[in-house]
């Protein structure tokens, strides 16, 4: 039998029971129980596509086994499941650790997700190496030099989009495309420090929400935790950018304009901005066209990720209407079909000139 991923999971359950076998690493696992005293073990599963939560009653079978999992174990999954607004839930579930053979494939994450992300890192890799500016090339190769295993296996948030190994780069990646394409559209925007601001907007992540090398369990760190990823950035950039300035290479950058430190000026500005707004988190607003075309880029690139997720994911409650799904701001209807024009099947020479009431021949018509 296929074993799915948490994603396929999602895409196929529904309301009806059905038979599924899935390969997960336990992310967390708390203790609780009802208001009535009933005990309950929350826990959280994830893969390289995906996660979920699941309740799992003191009743149930496998609740002694789940009691004892080891930290970070990663197990196999099978039972029936269904999908409601509050998420996935399983019955008559069985469980078994993953041997060693299965743990390395289990590792390796979905081939499709690879492939895509792989592209993806290509993308970002080969936009950043047509940037004009020195200073702006020299500083991305550095961060690729230094962070880039950590990067593309970053997550973009912990939930709500792109909330998986290697999210942060297909992120980055549409985003730089999406960048590229409305440069084109405006040209007045400065191509090489937008392009450099996508990579970097969100850089501070690593250190929030980052994976390590042999699992799929997010990892809390006390700078993330205590900083968040925009001043993390700011400080990931300012460390690079030191570095650079007082390298051999920087003594050719004397007489380049604009001055160096408006460069930078300009690209901590759009770090430092881009979500927006004071509420959302941002420590300044956009002031600049760049800056508030990074903020846009980045919300419609988070916005259509969930999209794609709720529409995947959530119940149809009506003909072509799905119920809310969090953050979004109401239920979603189906999107338009794309129109297709008719095929137009021409008459055969034959079947024109079969004669039929009201049909005359060339030669009628000619006499």
């Amino acid at each position: 039998m296929e074993i799915l991923t948490i994603a396929q999971l999602k895409e196929q359950a529904g309301e009806q029971p059905f038979y599924a076998e899935i390969d997960v690493q336990l992310q967390s696992r708390q203790a609780k129980t009802t208001r009535t005293n009933k005990p309950y073990l929350e826990l959280s599963f994830a893969d390289s596509t995906a996660g979920f939560s699941l309740k799992l009653w003191e009743d149930r079978p496998l609740f002694a086994a789940a009691r004892d999992w080891p930290d970070s174990v990663m197990i196999r999954l099978s039972g029936k499941w269904t999908q409601n607004q509050y998420g996935l839930d399983g019955n008559d579930l069985s469980a078994r650790v993953l041997n060693k053979e299965e743990r390395e494939l289990f590792l390796s994450g979905d081939p499709d997700l690879q492939v895509k992300q792989h592209y993806d890192w290509q993308t970002i890799v080969d936009l950043c190496g047509t940037l004009k500016d020195p200073r702006l090339r020299h500083i991305t190769q550095m961060f690729f030099d230094k962070f880039g295993d950590v990067f593309r296996r970053t997550a973009a948030a912990r939930r709500n989009h792109h909330a998986r190994r290697g999210g942060l780069v297909e992120h980055v990646a549409q985003m730089m495309r999406a960048a590229e394409a409305l440069c084109g559209v405006y040209p007045g925007w400065h191509r090489d420090l937008l392009l450099t601001g996508v990579l970097f907007h969100d850089c501070g992540k690593l250190w929030e929400n980052s994976y390590p090398r042999d699992g799929f369990n997010q990892i809390h760190s006390l700078r993330g935790e205590m900083l968040g990823h925009i001043p993390i950035g700011i400080e990931v950039v300012n460390t690079l950018w030191r570095e650079m300035m007082e390298s051999e290479i920087a003594s050719g950058w004397l007489t380049l304009d604009p001055h160096s430190e408006e460069v930078r000026l300009h690209l901590l500005h759009l770090i430092a901005s881009h979500h927006g707004q004071y509420e959302f988190g941002s420590p300044t607003l956009p002031r600049t066209p760049e800056a508030f075309a990074l903020h846009f880029i980045d919300n419609i690139d988070a916005k259509m990720e969930m999209l794609k997720d709720a529409y995947a994911n959530s119940n149809e409650i009506a003909p072509n209407i799905y119920e809310k799904v969090f953050p979004l701001p109401a239920n979603l209807v189906s999107p338009l079909r794309t129109f297709e024009a008719p095929i137009l099947i021409a008459e055969t020479q034959e079947e024109s000139s079969e004669e039929s009431p009201g049909h005359f021949t060339d030669e009628e018509i000619i006499s």
